[in-house]
């Protein structure tokens, strides 16, 4: 079998339409290149194809569906909030990359929420736990308003606005924000906590914007499942943050910037050359669901100037992996050009990517239903089940002389 086809046969062998080839490209589920005899068109990985084929032939039993839903395809769960088209973000049908060059994350916020009143982040009264700040604090901070939070069952949008604004706020104070009247916005705020000046605040800015939600990934889908139960919004919030804080997920920022450390200290040829050789993947190039480079990379990328060896580093793994830089990249490149705090990243991650958080839970809170996936046993063998008792075994069990016996041996054993 050829490793590359043409769209005609990719659609051919699925039975669908040419778009609907697009939109297994944009979700990552078939890998796309450019097609060597004729620029303007692409050819289609055929194991990817042959793939897809084959799960459209499983049966649709209760089981298999079942199974599907999680591991095997993607779970579908409908949402106004935020969709690919082209390539590319959009928030409520706004271009997340053209949003990045004016909005505020406030702003943002107004939109994902579906407010109908612009949203404001006002930490309030809300206690802030430890003396560092940080992950930690952030973490810790949520868990005790999560302990004795108020279900978001009964609660209307506007009040549930405020206190996600709220929490937003904490988050951004837990990583280093600091409130002054001269800085309203979170971004200046932020700024000002990591003593940047006006030029690194608006970097920071564009940076919050473009993370700010990303449809349904796996902190999305975590922190839909627990606002799906009624609890609280912080600990809601705070099953995101988790999940989040993986190095597959939110925290992969951490990696490059562990990557870019070696090469400060090792140089551009040597580190390149290790991962390569070792077959170890470089982390922060290629994202799945944009096969021709992440956009938000790309227009943050775009606007920063960081040290010369990391853009060397950059271009030296596109040239010789031909992978994209991906939004992790771009953030530990920011982090690294302002040189901010080691968690900043994340940090800047987590404030703004709590918007997105928040409007999934408010989202799924009027679907009226509790997610609740069913599991396909894997597990040994099932013991023989207990047979019923027999109806001398019932009188002889009700029997009063029998049950005084057994109320002594009770008595004795305990």
């Amino acid at each position: 079998m050829r490793n590359w086809i043409t769209l005609t046969e990719a659609a051919r062998q699925l039975g669908v339409q040419a778009q609907t080839v697009y939109a297994y490209v944009s979700r990552g589920a078939i890998a796309v290149m450019p097609d060597p005899q004729d620029p303007r068109k692409s050819l289609y990985r055929a194991e990817d194809v042959a793939g897809l084929y084959r799960k459209k032939q499983v049966g649709r039993k209760r089981e298999a569906l079942a199974a599907g839903m999680i591991f095997g395809t993607e779970p579908c769960i409908y949402s106004g909030i935020t969709t690919f088209s082209k390539g590319r973000p959009y928030y409520r049908g706004r271009d997340c990359i053209r949003l990045s060059d004016t909005a505020t994350l406030e702003e943002v916020a107004t939109l994902l929420w579906n407010a109908r009143a612009p949203i404001s982040f006002e930490a309030g009264d809300l206690p802030l736990q430890g003396d560092e700040r940080g992950r930690q604090c952030a973490f810790t901070s949520l868990a005790a308003l999560a302990a004795s939070g108020h279900s978001t069952l009964g609660r209307t949008d506007g009040a549930l606005h405020v206190e996600a604004g709220r929490l937003v706020a904490l988050i951004a104070q837990a990583f280093g924000a600091r409130c002054d009247a001269n800085a309203p916005t979170t971004h200046e705020r932020i700024a000002l906590g990591w003593g940047q000046d006006r030029a690194g605040a608006e970097l920071i800015r564009r940076a919050m914007v473009l993370v700010a939600d990303h449809e349904i990934t796996s902190s999305a889908f975590a922190a839909r499942i627990t606002a799906s139960t009624g609890a609280s919004l912080p600990g809601c919030l705070l099953t995101g943050l988790a999940t989040l804080s993986g190095p597959l997920h939110g925290d992969a920022s951490g990696r490059v910037r562990a990557v870019f450390d070696d090469v400060g200290r090792l140089g551009v040829e040597h580190v390149v050359a290790h991962h390569l050789q070792s077959a170890i993947p470089i982390p922060g190039f290629g994202h799945h669901l944009y096969p021709d480079g992440d956009p938000r990379a790309a227009a943050l990328i775009e606007v920063l100037n960081p040290p010369e060896e990391l853009v060397s580093f950059i271009h030296k793994v596109v040239e010789l992996t031909g992978l994209q830089p991906n939004i992790d990249v771009a953030l530990a490149a920011l982090s690294a050009q302002l040189a901010l705090p080691r968690e900043a990243s994340f940090g800047l991650f987590a404030t703004a990517r709590s918007v997105g958080l928040l409007a999934h839970c408010i989202e799924q809170l009027r679907v009226g239903k509790v997610i609740r996936p069913r599991s396909r046993y894997t597990g040994r063998a099932l013991e023989d089940a207990i047979p019923p008792l027999s109806s001398e075994s019932v009188e002889k069990t009700l029997d009063p002389a029998t049950l005084d016996k057994n109320r002594l041996f009770k008595a004795v054993d305990s």
